[in-house]
């Protein structure tokens, strides 16, 4: 394998791999560097299998109300199972798509952990160990589920919005901690498919970054399906030591106990930014984002952010 670039990109996510593209295209060598699938959080965990998940609960949703549209559905039953395994089948078909773009524009795909190293160079640690050098390197890396320190994620019953997509069997009762996209997309779908879901957001309302008239034509659409939504609320803390989860939920009536089997966390996203060297090359972040200007470059020459992990709008679309 080549070691040498014009451009080495770190992150295949919709900023990533459409740069790749971009950059070869131009007639420029380009290598992307990926430590999991093609596509990124959105392609695989976020944007398309949740869409592939909401298609589902519309389509049982018309399906019990066919009435409604001069049509009789006899027997109206939903499996679990075989929603979540369509989901990932989208996910996993749309990957195969990035693979062979990458193909067919000649970019070199590197499998593995990367970290930018001074002198326009980056280590790679896994498949294809090694190091690799550039003219210009870009730094995709995207984020993930941020935690809360009083609600630690196990992966079973206290997740995040991968585990949310992967569930081995439905819940009975769903708490979802926090209302941005992410959490009343899951919200939505859990509710839909017949889990009774309690939505605890610390703002005063749904979707707080959103417009305040959709957000609250949202909640009232939310309470008439029979939504529990909790606004100006926050969990204190998730007792798991039963077998069923006991949700500590401040308001401002005082304390609530809420008991489920699940608690998704959705109080938003982390960036993808320790441990990939930017310390060591002298690359300027500011809360948890890699500053750069108006051209994506950081303070260092040769070297640019973008997407989640730097300042302003998030989300794929922006990328």
């Amino acid at each position: 394998m080549d070691t040498k670039f014009d451009v080495i990109v770190i992150g295949s996510g919709p900023g990533g791999y459409v740069t790749a593209i971009r950059a070869a295209q131009l007639g420029m060598k380009t290598a992307v560097i990926e430590r999991e699938s093609l596509g990124g959080v959105c392609l695989n965990w976020g944007c398309i299998p949740t869409k592939a998940l909401l298609k589902s609960a519309q389509v049982y949703e018309y399906l019990l109300e066919a009435d409604k549209y001069g049509l009789e559905a006899k027997t109206v039953d939903k499996n679990f199972d075989k929603i979540i395994d369509r989901s990932r089948g989208v996910a996993n078909g749309m990957a195969k798509g990035i693979e062979f773009l990458m193909k067919k524009n000649k970019i070199t795909v590197i499998q593995g952990e990367a970290k930018v190293l001074p002198g326009k160079s980056v280590e790679v640690d896994g498949p294809d160990k090694g190091l690799y050098m550039a003219n210009h390197i870009i730094i995709a890396t995207g984020t993930r589920s941020r935690e809360l320190p009083n609600i630690p994620q196990d992966g079973k019953r206290v997740i995040g919005y991968r585990q949310a997509m992967t569930l081995k069997e439905q819940p009975k009762r769903m708490v979802v901690v926090g209302s941005g996209a992410i959490g009343v997309e899951f919200a939505h779908f859990y509710h839909t498919i017949g889990t009774e879901v309690t939505i605890v957001e610390f703002m005063p309302q749904l979707v707080p970054n959103e417009d305040k008239d959709i957000a609250k034509q949202l909640e009232k659409t939310f309470k008439k399906k029979g939504m529990n939504i909790m606004t100006n609320s926050s969990v204190e803390q998730v007792d798991a030591s039963g077998k069923d989860l006991k949700v500590h939920i401040k308001t401002a009536k005082g304390t609530e106990v809420v008991e489920c089997d699940v608690v998704l966390s959705a109080v938003g996203v982390k960036s993808n930014i320790e441990n990939i060297g930017l310390e060591a090359v002298g690359i300027k972040t500011e809360k948890d984002k890699v500053l750069v200007d108006p051209y994506y470059k950081t303070n260092v020459d040769g070297y640019y952010a973008i997407g989640d992990i730097v300042p302003g709008p998030a989300l794929a679309h922006v990328a």
